[in-house]
């Protein structure tokens, strides 16, 4: 249930953002952690039908028609909460005015409100930002607002009227913006829509000071959106979510994986480097410590949380009266310390590439890029066998057809269990063994008691797009991108 849509706001503190503990809260803390053991030894065996309902409760799948979109077959999508309210949001979209599609999956911490928000107003940033300047104009002479450029698939939800219209003028002011600008690569003007967006994000909560808008600043999300137009896909990455690529080698049927995402996390050297590089020498002990952006913040990039861009002044006037001096972090003498510029990442189609994975750091703790791209491969294998019987054309013997029929009977031993391969991911995450999927490893993770869940997982969210190789290949051979 969408918090900033039902006229309240919860602002909780997760993983990402921490903060230190002394001694006697360590204490209690670890006071805590053993009465949670003692209470896991008594956790309710969940049923397989138990456990189907909460895994599928969320999954979502969708087909184009070619008409629709060409280069992409269809996408499936699941998320698997930890967090209540759950923290990830995702969204998936069509072009109106081209035959493109669009998706992304936002990550938030410190609440959900900024993920929220986020994940319903930045694709259409984009969208305004990718469309041929002519048709751009053509729409706003027609008084476009921030639902003429996309059509979303599995949206349900919307704003409250007070801050749905305040989020329509931030819109229209950006799209009238853009409009009197010369379009720019791709890359770029994606970028750009990330940073509008996040700066609209910044006004409108210095002057619209409310809890909804102050809580949406104070929290904060990261985010990972595929483009696909044609055979080009653009990733576009802020923070740690990931994106891989599963492509088939046509000769051996191998299954190969590329990320077309790089984590901003201390993992990242470069970006570690790129940090302490905006700021003083005497900052370098203080700009990252325990692995943290001011010792507080994980990811290193992310849209929001403006207690790491404001100026001190800002967050004095702002941010303190109502959040206290504790909300400005120690060691605040140069900010901004994030920025919310994504890499973008151009990738051309072939038709070896079957298929795009996004999904939040939840799933990749489980799992690694080439785990995820072999499983999602062997979905699709598998959910072959389940089409029906094609006779090839001309004379055929029966004892060819019944080498077909033999073929299926055995395949179907290995059907799988789920139809949706983001469900088949998180399953799999959950409950995997060196002896296969574990029924009692998933009621377990399933079962654990709210107030100890999210130190064994984190919210799992998934998108795993299907490309069409034969438009693809059409494509490549016209020489159309």
């Amino acid at each position: 249930m969408l918090t900033i849509l039902l006229r309240h706001t919860v602002v909780n503190v997760r993983h990402r953002s921490t903060i230190s503990l002394n001694y006697g809260q360590s204490i209690l803390v670890r006071k805590f952690l053993c009465t949670s053991v003692q209470r896991q030894a008594h956790l309710p065996q969940l049923s397989p039908y138990d456990v189907n309902l909460i895994l599928r409760e969320n999954e979502f799948m969708y087909t184009f028609t070619e008409e629709q979109n060409c280069s992409v077959h269809g996408y499936e999508s699941n998320q698997l909460s930890s967090n209540r309210p759950c923290e990830d949001t995702r969204t998936e979209a069509s072009f109106i005015h081209k035959n493109a599609f669009i998706c992304g999956i936002f990550d938030g911490h410190g609440g959900p409100a900024c993920s929220q928000v986020v994940s319903k107003r930045l694709l259409r940033y984009i969208a305004a930002s990718v469309i041929d300047r002519k048709i751009l104009k053509e729409q706003i002479k027609q008084k476009c607002n921030s639902q003429s450029f996309l059509k979303c698939h599995n949206d349900k939800v919307d704003f409250v009227k007070e801050i749905k219209d305040l989020y329509e003028e931030s819109f229209s002011k950006f799209v009238r913006k853009i409009s009197s600008q010369s379009q720019n690569e791709r890359s770029k003007e994606i970028q750009n829509a990330f940073l509008s967006l996040d700066k609209d994000l910044s006004e409108e909560a210095l002057r619209h000071t409310n809890i909804r808008t102050m809580s949406v600043a104070m929290s904060g999300a990261v985010a990972c959106v595929a483009h696909v137009e044609g055979i080009d896909l653009h990733v576009a990455n802020t923070g740690d979510c990931t994106a891989v690529l599963g492509t088939q080698n046509t000769e051996t049927g191998q299954w190969l994986s590329k990320k077309l995402t790089v984590e901003h996390n201390t993992d990242n050297h470069r970006e570690v480097k790129r940090i302490l590089s905006e700021h003083p020498k005497e900052e370098r002990d203080t700009a990252i410590r325990n692995d943290r952006l001011l010792g507080q913040l994980a990811p290193l990039r992310a849209l929001g949380d403006f207690r790491y861009k404001w100026s001190s002044t800002t967050m004095e006037k702002f941010v303190v009266p109502v959040y206290g001096e504790a909300s400005i972090p120690q060691h605040y003498f140069t900010p901004p310390y994030l920025t919310a510029e994504p890499e973008v990442e151009h990738h051309t189609l072939t038709p070896n590439d079957k298929f795009l994975v996004i999904a939040s750091d939840g799933l990749w703790d489980f799992l690694t890029p080439s785990q995820v791209v072999g499983l999602v491969g062997e979905h699709l294998s598998s959910k072959r066998i389940l089409e029906p019987v094609k006779i090839p054309s001309g004379d055929v013997s029966l004892q060819s057809i019944a080498d077909l029929l033999a073929q299926r009977k055995a395949g179907l031993t290995t059907k799988p269990l789920d139809q949706n391969s983001a469900t088949h991911l998180i399953r799999y995450a959950l409950g995997s063994t060196d002896y296969g999927i574990e029924h009692s490893k998933i009621s377990y993770y399933l079962s654990l008691p709210q107030d100890v869940v999210r130190l064994y997982r984190d919210d799992i969210t998934i998108t795993v797009i299907y490309f069409n190789s034969d438009c693809i290949s059409s494509l490549k051979d016209t020489g159309t991108s």
